[in-house]
């Protein structure tokens, strides 16, 4: 497989958020777009589940065949695609609140943009704004794993969907605790994506409010300052609640809240389904079975390999494109298609009931046996 090929194939979601916010610029049917290309991922997903590619891998020389100079700069450049995204959705805002006439221009004299925007459209725009800010989720993940410059565009990153937060408690709780009942992120036998959800976005808030608490203590900080990394993190939040309410009032804040549901609604779904019922002893060394892998070609490729979480989480700092199979429990399809099935929760619980008794017979240890016989009856597994 040749290098272009491998390292262009890292570049499926960028290109189709950008595809987007052309929809938005277009107007009409056209805000629809993300919505679209949603529902076609899903298809897409589904009929290549039987398809796992290998990840980048080495070339003869033993050299790496991702580029990482291109790679990277990729996900430095998300930031600002993410905020032309949001600027571009805030401009159709402003169209609607101040009643916009619907009408017609036409770029370079032959690309047509409806001006003006209806309610239903603005539905549309706000759907497919939140389903592609969403996937921001993938590079600010990314870059959480760093230090420095790069650290702090994810958690600017984060910030245009109210979750800067998420980058500390990753990797200081989500990453320490992975499995256990002191992790948010992972989700019990028993609970639903919709519960999931709510739970873990707070108790992943609540995680970096508690550490910056002791943090400041322990340095004779007031809580109430800028060196407070939690309150910081939602200071980086202000410039998007500022021009949505400047650009629509009461509207733009409706706006924002489903954007920023929607968004981060799509984030705990991936900790709901990288690690769901999954169990380890408090104490006790992570190993790769404290992970469901998902590395069908889809999504492999478009959640640029963040599916192969068993070696992610043995290896944090690893770049996405270093990351291999193996050998964690694999539930057999990916993202898109898993993330349908959790939506009925009767249908997730059903599935999860045999993966997690296979789970018990083939992974667990003595003592995760233990805790998973107290869960299940707990759970009515």
């Amino acid at each position: 497989m040749g290098k272009a090929f491998i390292n262009t194939r890292y570049l499926m979601a960028p290109l189709l958020i950008i595809i987007t916010a052309l929809g938005l610029v277009l107007g009409g049917i056209y805000v629809w777009t993300g919505v679209a290309l949603f529902v076609i991922g899903i298809v897409i997903d589904t009929l290549t589940i039987k398809l796992h590619p290998a990840g980048a891998g080495m070339d003869k020389n033993g050299n790496s065949n991702a580029n990482a100079n291109l790679q990277n700069s990729v996900m430095y450049l998300m930031l600002p695609i993410f905020i032309a995204l949001q600027l571009i959705f805030i401009y159709r805002l402003y169209e609607y609140t101040t009643a916009t006439e619907l009408g017609m221009m036409y770029l370079f004299n032959s690309i047509p943009i409806e001006v003006g925007i209806t309610g239903v459209e603005l539905l549309g725009a706000t759907l497919s704004t939140g389903i592609f800010a969403g996937i921001g989720i993938i590079y600010g993940h990314e870059l959480a794993h760093t230090k420095g410059f790069s650290f702090v565009i994810s958690r600017l990153m984060m910030g245009l969907s109210g979750s800067a937060h998420f980058c500390y408690a990753h990797v200081y709780n989500h990453h320490l605790e992975l499995a256990s009942e002191d992790d948010p992120a992972t989700s019990p036998r028993g609970r639903s994506i919709y519960r999931h959800f709510w739970l873990s976005h707070m108790g992943q808030s609540k995680f970096l409010y508690q550490m910056e608490a002791q943090r400041l203590k322990r340095i004779n900080s007031p809580f109430l300052s800028f060196n407070n990394r939690w309150i910081r993190g939602y200071l980086m939040s202000l410039p998007t609640i500022f021009l949505f309410v400047w650009a629509g009032g009461l509207y733009g804040v409706a706006c924002l809240f489903l954007i920023w549901t929607v968004s981060n609604f799509e984030l705990e779904a991936l900790n709901y389904m990288e690690h769901y019922g999954l169990i380890r002893e408090k104490g006790q060394p992570i190993d790769y079975h404290h992970s469901w892998d998902n590395d069908s070609l889809f999504t492999s490729w478009f959640f640029i390999e963040i599916g192969r979480q068993a070696d992610h989480h043995d290896r944090g700092e690893t770049h996405f494109w270093e990351l291999d199979n193996v050998g964690a429990p694999n539930p057999g399809w990916g993202y898109f298609t898993e993330f349908v099935i959790a939506l009925v929760p009767p249908v997730w619980h059903a599935v999860y009931k045999k993966k997690l008794r296979s789970w018990d017979r083939e992974f667990a240890s003595e003592g995760e046996l233990l805790i998973a016989e107290k869960i299940n009856k707990k759970a009515g597994y």
